[in-house]
C-alpha cells in the first residue's frame, strides 16, 4: 500500500511544531534527532534537531516534518497548503481554534458555497492550512 503525506521542512523548530501539532491533532509522535546518528552530525551544537518526526493520529493521518541543519539550504514554506478534510464542522472548528492561535488568518473559517465550512491560516510556524469541514 502506497502512502502520501505531508513532510515539513524547518529551520530549528520541527520538534516545537510537531508536539503543537500533536497537542492539535492527537497522536503518537515519533521523533528521532540527529545525535542519534553520530556520523550525520556536522555540527555539533545541533545535535538534538530533528532528523525526522512521524505524527500518526488516532484516524491513521500522517504528518511528518525535519529541522534543517546548518550547510543545507532552507526555503520556509510557499506554494503548497496542508489540507485537513473530511471532519466533522464541530472537529473542524475545534482543529481551527487550535491552529489559529499565533496564525494569520487567509480566510475565515465560515460557511462555504459548496457545503460544510472552510478556511485557511498560515499557523504560527509558517506552514499554511486549509481546513474543510463536512455539512452535518
Amino acid at each position: 500500500m502506497a502512502n502520501l503525506n505531508p513532510y515539513l521542512s524547518f529551520r530549528t523548530e520541527a520538534r516545537q511544531a510537531m508536539e503543537f501539532y500533536q497537542g492539535v491533532l492527537g497522536g503518537d509522535l515519533e521523533i528521532t534527532v540527529f545525535s542519534e546518528f553520530p556520523d550525520m552530525v556536522q555540527n555539533p551544537d545541533q545535535s538534538d534537531l530533528v532528523m525526522h518526526a512521524q505524527l500518526t493520529t488516532p484516524d491513521g493521518l500522517v504528518l511528518m516534518a525535519s529541522d534543517t541543519p546548518d550547510g543545507m539550504p532552507f526555503e520556509p514554506p510557499q506554494g503548497f497548503s496542508v489540507s485537513l478534510s473530511g471532519n466533522s464542522t464541530q472537529r473542524t472548528q475545534e482543529v481551527w481554534d487550535a491552529l489559529a492561535d499565533g496564525a494569520a488568518i487567509t480566510m475565515p473559517l465560515d460557511t462555504a458555497p459548496w457545503g460544510g465550512t472552510f478556511g485557511m491560516l498560515v499557523d504560527r510556524f509558517g506552514v499554511p492550512w486549509m481546513l474543510q469541514g463536512d455539512s452535518e
